[in-house]
């Protein structure tokens, strides 16, 4: 037997064998320990330092800002205009994060390209490059904006099981022509 005969492995096999308490504590540690890498690129920024200040505080809520590194962080805050320059560092920060990872787009800029969406050199919005989970829009956007996002993404990291996300679209069994599993 070949070692590309062998079957792709996945992440927790056995979760769905879990039990609900089990999954909902898993859950509960990840939703309320996200670790901040900001990629601060233009005025949003401030705006994502003023969330972190004293008056906001999204500390409160389990989010602990500046990560040391992407390897330490599983949240990328993009704040601001990608630029085509840009784009090539997002996307190898992005891939050096641990699994599970999440972004928020945090501002127009980020979101769509803003009031440069027409030049040459700006991306269309951070979700050219990589995916996005949450979208806070806003020019700037203001801190509560933020603060509601993040709560968006807790609320999605409640509710999600990391064996469906972390499984291979080609290991996930395709129903038969009768329903039936293949």
């Amino acid at each position: 037997m070949a070692a590309t005969d062998l079957p792709m492995p996945t992440v927790g096999p056995v979760s769905r064998l879990a039990p609900k308490p089990m999954r909902f504590v898993l859950n509960w540690g990840r939703r309320y320990s996200l670790w901040v890498f900001n990629f601060g690129l233009a005025c949003c920024a401030i705006e994502f330092i003023a969330t972190s200040m004293s008056r906001h505080d999204f500390i409160r809520f389990g989010v602990i800002p500046f990560a040391n590194g992407p390897r330490q962080a599983d949240l990328m805050i993009v704040s601001g205009t990608v630029t085509d320059k840009m784009a090539p560092a997002v996307k190898r920060l992005y891939e050096q994060m641990p699994d599970p990872k999440y972004v928020i787009s945090f501002g127009a800029c980020s979101n769509t390209g803003g009031p440069y969406w027409d030049s040459y050199c700006v991306t269309n919005g951070v979700d050219q490059i990589i995916p996005v989970d949450v979208y806070v829009p806003g020019c700037p956007p203001r801190p509560e904006a933020l603060l509601y996002g993040i709560m968006k993404l807790q609320e999605k990291i409640a509710a999600e099981r990391l064996a469906d996300r972390f499984t291979p679209a080609s290991a996930q069994v395709e129903p038969g022509p009768r329903g039936e599993e293949a």
